[in-house]
């Protein structure tokens, strides 16, 4: 069932993240910070830091009910996008670190989704005028994921001396942007809104773009792997444990 309202959103994605503890699901990653972000969303239409506050919200849920159906219908073996069904495979390999997982969450639900919930949430009205407010929502998303980058620590120890060295390699992986990622949706939503009547083929070649973009987040260069191996092997073990750290970190960082 769809959601209606942004309280509904934070509803089902609490469902979602006690679900992955549960069965230790490494899906919960991105859901934890997914959550979070909705909850900055709601805080900001509350102490009305957007330009519209009523459209934000609209956004938001047009923008959720796009992640919370493709969770759900993978659950229940039901045909999704490539950019979300590359991102929900990765569970199945116990090799990728909590970073790669929530890349993989990002990747598809800005690159894909954020430009066909942008069209919904317009209707017939200007796109120019939602774009302090689609980049707003970015913003937020991106603020939560650096702090959970510089967090990382509090999962795998050697984190933070290990990835600065990965830098040095040109690897998708290394130079993913939310920035990049951001103007990528916006110029989509652009082509969704200018060419309406081929908006299935468009999201059809956009989700193949976006599906081997998230193929290449989880196959980096041999010698990153080596990188990546290592991290991933001073993780926490336990799946449920990780999430909670992740939860707590998340939610401290907001109380500062």
């Amino acid at each position: 069932m769809e959601c209606k309202t942004i309280d509904e959103v934070i509803i089902t994605l609490d469902q979602i993240v006690e679900d992955c503890k549960v069965n230790n699901c490494s899906l919960g990653f991105f859901a934890v910070l997914y959550r979070k972000v909705t909850l900055s969303v709601k805080e900001g239409i509350h102490y009305n830091r957007f330009e519209d506050n009523v459209r934000m919200e609209k956004l938001d849920v047009f923008f959720a009910n796009r992640y919370c159906k493709a969770y759900f219908d993978y659950k229940n073996n039901k045909t999704i996008s490539k950019s979300w069904k590359v991102a929900f495979d990765a569970k199945e390999k116990e090799h990728h670190i909590v970073l790669q997982h929530l890349l993989l969450g990002i990747n598809a639900h800005i690159n894909l989704d954020l430009g066909i919930a942008t069209i919904n949430t317009i209707g017939d009205f200007p796109l120019d005028g939602i774009k302090n407010d689609f980049n707003h929502i970015n913003d937020v998303l991106s603020d939560l994921t650096e702090e959970a980058k510089r967090n990382m620590g509090s999962i795998s120890p050697v984190f933070r001396v290990l990835m600065p060295l990965a830098k040095q390699w040109d690897d998708k992986l290394i130079q993913f942007s939310i920035a990049t990622a951001r103007k990528g949706a916006w110029d989509f939503a652009g082509q969704l809104n200018s060419d309406k009547n081929n908006d299935q083929k468009i999201i059809t070649e956009r989700d193949y773009a976006i599906w081997k973009l998230g193929i290449a987040l989880i196959s980096p260069v041999r010698t990153l792997q080596w990188i990546l191996n290592t991290i991933r092997f001073f993780e926490s073990k336990s799946v449920k444990l990780k999430i909670e750290i992740l939860e707590n970190k998340i939610q401290a960082v907001q109380k500062q």
